[in-house]
């Protein structure tokens, strides 16, 4: 349990008084202590090789390091972080790093070469949920070690074993799984050959502006400055605050017992926003909401099915009843704001048509199907909008709401047989989104590719094929014109209905200033908050 005495010292003498105590009766939060109140049901492990949801992604963002980062002034541009500068080989296929001598980890030590090359070997080696974004380049277990190698302490040299366009091998090292981990301090902590694995699940060994003191999982996550960061944090501690209902984010700022909120609805970011204390910032960070149609269901094994259910779907009824200002429709697997996206939603509730469809596919008296779905806001309502448009085409659907991470789970493992959930874009790439829906170039159990299309069991060989053209593609509007392509054969063939795009929505209390989110969900970053 989270309490005031842990915000202010963990071991501080005095004595502990639960959060609920508190939690309406504080005037502020402590000085020196960042506090925010959001969902983070969904994590499963802070290990950058492992992490792959939002909370743990942006938590990370903050405890690492990585070669390169998102440019927050141009977001089809990669910045420097941990890099100096890099040079390309004529070929393509060799990329030399010059690394900064200035980046510390918690322990002291500086951040050289051989640590990026283990962090990159062992995501290789690893090959958890993420690793798929390294692996895609040809890197094994067999040849990470002779391919991805430190040239001296800092030069760190990556030979990519078949020529991809440099843009997007930058982008796809400026992700989570990117992150550089102190090999020292990891290494001391494997158990059984795991890498570190099971240790770095609730803890951290990064460079960044902070390192994780205690995280309790659907709580609280607890974060103190790293000692030797390159840059001071304004604030020594941060804590995340599991408030699953927004009504109680939202007081919980009026007590000023939160100083930013993260999750509020359409209404209640209305109300906020008629006190002039507070600041709203707002960031697309490259999601989308969508329904999931598992392909293993009979039913939705056959394309007539699936393009029902696109046209059944009332877009802007959802869209702006239960959402408003919060999200746009989006019907694309390219939120607006990634390079190539269709900006174009072409399909419209249409009952009549959609009933048409599913006589044409057998199923003049639709059928029955579960739904699974998050058990938070806005999910719920959105959800049952679903489920009361699939009624009136004759679907009958029985939601199953759970916390995120189970959800996440029941689809990695293809149990679901329908879902609505969301999707973060793992880097600024058109081909991080491309990859995710389109690809699954082996749909069985031991698939190297295990993202959305194959937990789908979405097999389409031409979209594969598609997307694997795209990424060697080094014409940069013939790439971009392949990526429009693959958005309009995914909208009328594939198991995904696109539904809309969240505007990531963060209000900060009273004096609070400098919380800007990313272009992408895991470059947020705390270092900067300040509160008066």
């Amino acid at each position: 349990m989270l309490t005031r005495r842990t915000l202010l010292a963990a071991g501080a003498a005095s004595a502990i008084v639960p959060i609920e105590a508190t939690w309406h009766t504080a005037a502020a939060t402590p000085k020196g202590i960042f506090v925010m109140a959001k969902q983070i049901d969904d994590i499963v492990s802070f290990d950058p090789a492992q992490a792959y949801e939002f909370t743990n992604g942006e938590v990370d963002a903050n405890c690492y390091s990585r070669l390169v980062r998102p440019d927050s002034k141009d977001n089809s541009q990669v910045a420097p972080d941990l890099a100096a500068s890099w040079d390309v080989s004529k070929d393509g296929k060799e990329i030399t790093f010059k690394l900064k001598k200035t980046h510390k980890f918690a322990t002291g030590r500086v951040v050289n070469a051989h640590d990026v090359a283990f962090s990159f070997q062992r995501a290789v080696k690893l090959n958890l949920t993420p690793g798929f974004i390294v692996t895609q380049f040809g890197f094994t277990k067999d040849n990470c070690e002779q391919l991805l190698t430190a040239v001296d302490d800092s030069t760190f040299k990556m030979t990519l074993p078949k020529v991809q366009a440099t843009s997007f091998v930058l982008f796809c090292l400026s992700a989570t799984i990117g992150s550089i981990v102190d090999r020292e301090t990891v290494m001391k902590h494997d158990a059984g050959g795991d890498l570190g694995n099971k240790w770095l699940t609730s803890t951290t060994a990064g460079s960044g502006s902070y390192q994780l003191t205690k995280w309790a999982a659907s709580d609280s996550v607890i974060l103190d400055a790293n000692p030797h960061a390159l840059k001071k944090p304004v604030n020594h501690r941060v804590v995340i605050r599991h408030t699953p209902e927004p009504s109680a984010q939202l007081l919980a700022l009026e007590k000023g017992d939160a100083d930013v909120v993260r999750d509020l609805t359409s209404e209640l970011l209305t109300k906020a926003k008629a006190n002039k204390a507070y600041h709203i910032s707002k960031s697309g960070q490259g999601s989308i909401t969508y329904l999931g149609l598992n392909c293993s269901v009979p039913q939705f094994a056959k394309i007539e099915v699936r393009e029902a259910f696109k046209w059944a779907i009332d877009y802007d009824g959802i869209v702006n009843n239960i959402v408003p200002n919060i999200y746009e429709v989006s019907q694309s697997f390219l939120p607006v704001g990634l390079p190539g996206a269709l900006k174009d939603n072409p399909f419209k509730r249409d009952v009549a048509k959609a009933k048409a469809l599913l006589a044409k596919a057998g199923y003049p008296n639709g059928f029955e199907i579960t739904m699974d779905h998050f058990n938070t806001a806005p999910y719920v309502d959105i959800a049952q909008a679903v489920q009361a448009n699939l009624k009136d085409i004759g679907v009958t659907v029985n939601l199953l709401p759970a916390e995120k991470k189970q959800v996440y789970t029941k689809m990695r493992a293809r149990t679901h047989q329908m879902l609505l959930s969301g999707w973060g874009t793992d880097y600024f790439d058109p081909n991080s989104n491309a990859q995710a829906f389109c690809a699954n170039p082996d749909d069985s159990d031991g698939s190297k590719l295990k993202i959305l299309a194959w937990r789908c069991h979405y097999f389409d060989p031409e979209l594969t094929q598609m997307v694997e053209d795209a990424v060697v593609e080094l014409d940069a509007k013939k790439r971009l014109a392949m990526y429009g392509k693959m958005q309009e054969l995914a909208r009328e063939r594939s198991p995904f209905v696109f539904l809309m795009q969240p505007i990531a929505t963060a209000v900060m209390g009273k004096g609070v200033s400098g919380f800007v989110m990313g272009p992408v969900f895991d470059d947020t970053k705390y270092a900067e908050v300040k509160k008066a």
